[in-house]
């Protein structure tokens, strides 16, 4: 093969689990693609998994990856392949399972390895073209600024904070990142897109299911024609979630946001040029990053909170039975509450100050009532916020290690770089990235080669969002991984 001819091959394998009780609304896929330019051969494999080896680390919450699966996947992949594997980039799409969704562990490895042996069987000569889409309708940064300086982080595990407690948003990054690669016929191949975005629950009946992300590829797939295939790549999406995600007056549908999702990727993909003869090049390399060390203080400082909290729930006179309807009451009248206006008047008439006051009365109960249920509220998040602190100091006692080994791996293809993190990276942690990055096109491709919960930035320690209360790392990992991505970004 001639040096710098750039070859490329797609194939797919379904991962679905095999059983007649499981609820498919969709079927999950593990695609490859294959890239060769005579002196180096890439592999890109995107799963409709939540993550890659996050059995044990997750105390089996994410139990359909095994911890082994991507060692053996890569160990395969070399001796049958001859691709080193380091040079295989494994991406979870980070769709939630309602139960265990996919087959085997066994089956897991056979059904990749062949995804990868098919499209190395199917190599044709290509051109790669990179460009950038935008979509900022289906997503936003989930945790809430506060205005006492705290995160609040939206969540079906706990309410949402009062409105009047709420600042503001956090970092977005719209930005879907697109690999464009056609066959020399102008056909299109293949796209690789990349997006940020928190594939939490399908539908309301928990079927199992790719996510919106799914939808999204097969609008790509079915447009574009000549068996193209789509492969998503997850981003920097740990405090991403979907505007729908808390809507109570709507049936849950994940379908308008792929198709908006997808659609968005093909109006930025026919702007996109392509050219031939890239240069093509990885570098994988191994860090240690720093366990966190503050769980007790951290534990201790929610247990005081609590207890203040506790402390404040007294002298309520009121039960939900006769909150309900005076508060109604209150709320659709709050100069003349409790009767006409004109009895009000006329009580004013003969100087009779009864309704005022029983008004202040009842206002004084609604209110303390009302303060209740917000303590309640923030002792639901406390208790919920003790325990995951507790589950994640053990994880870390148990591993016996201060460090946890990552990988950062790069792959260039010309111009576009795509920098790898194991962790749930949090969107401002990618839009470092790609702001310090010197590449016309830097794609953030997080949930890839393993997992280890969320990687939140420094500056989010001690505010309880809970991306930093679900985070096994101490706030130092953040400059240890900017710098090592920079550094790749600067050799590769």
């Amino acid at each position: 093969m001639n040096k710098n001819i750039l070859r490329a091959g797609v194939a797919k394998s379904d991962i679905t689990i095999d059983s007649k009780q499981a609820v498919i609304r969709d079927p999950l896929y593990a695609k490859a693609l294959v890239l060769d330019n005579g002196e180096t051969k890439i592999v890109i494999i995107a799963m409709d998994v939540t993550a890659i080896n996050g059995r044990t680390v997750s105390k089996d919450m994410l139990y359909d990856v095994s911890d082994d699966f991507l060692l053996n996947l890569r160990s395969r992949i070399q001796n049958k392949l001859k691709i080193p594997g380091c040079n295989v980039l494994v991406n979870a799409s980070h769709t939630h399972p309602p139960v265990r969704m996919l087959c085997d562990d066994r089956q897991q490895i056979e059904r990749t390895f062949d995804a990868v042996k098919r499209a190395m069987q199917n190599m044709t000569e290509v051109r790669i073209g990179f460009g950038v889409g935008h979509e900022d309708r289906i997503t936003m940064n989930r945790t809430l600024r506060l205005k006492n300086g705290k995160h609040w982080t939206i969540r079906h595990s706990n309410p949402c904070p009062p409105d009047e407690e709420v600042a503001g948003v956090g970092p977005l990054d719209p930005e879907i990142g697109i690999i464009r690669i056609d066959r020399m016929d102008g056909k299109p191949l293949a796209v690789v897109y990349n997006f940020a975005c928190h594939l939490l629950f399908g539908d309301t009946k928990g079927s199992i299911t790719a996510n919106f992300t799914g939808i999204a590829s097969k609008v790509i797939e079915e447009s574009l024609g000549n068996d193209a295939m789509a492969l998503f790549l997850q981003g920097a999406a740990g405090d991403v979630i979907d505007t729908t995600f808390k809507d109570f007056n709507r049936v849950r549908d994940i379908k308008p946001l792929g198709n908006m999702l997808g659609l968005s990727t093909l109006e930025a993909l026919k702007k996109i040029q392509t050219s031939e003869n890239l240069k093509l090049n990885v570098i994988s390399e191994t860090i240690q990053l720093p366990r966190r060390t503050d769980i007790p203080e951290c534990i201790a400082k929610l247990q005081k909170e609590q207890t203040e909290l506790l402390e404040s729930l007294r002298f309520m006179s009121l039960n939900f039975k006769s909150f309900l309807p005076l508060y109604i009451k209150y709320a659709l009248n709050s100069e003349h509450p409790a009767d006409y206006s004109y009895m009000y008047l006329q009580k004013k008439k003969i100087d009779s100050d009864e309704l005022a006051s029983m008004d202040t009365v009842i206002r004084s109960n609604i209110e303390k009532y009302l303060k209740n249920i917000y303590a309640m509220e923030k002792l639901t998040r406390i208790q919920d916020d003790i325990e995951t602190l507790k589950k994640h100091k053990a994880i870390n006692d148990e591993s016996g290690e201060e460090t946890i080994a990552a990988e950062v791996q790069g792959i260039r293809i010309d111009d576009c770089i795509i920098i790898t993190s194991s962790a749930e990276v949090l969107a401002e942690v990618g839009l470092n990235i790609k702001k310090a990055s010197s590449y016309e096109h830097t794609f953030i491709a997080a949930y890839s080669n393993g997992y280890m919960h969320y990687g939140a930035p420094a500056s989010y320690y001690g505010k309880e969002g809970y991306e930093v209360t679900e985070c096994l790392l101490a706030p130092e990992w953040q400059e240890i991984y900017e710098k090592k991505a920079k550094e790749i970004i600067l050799k590769i």
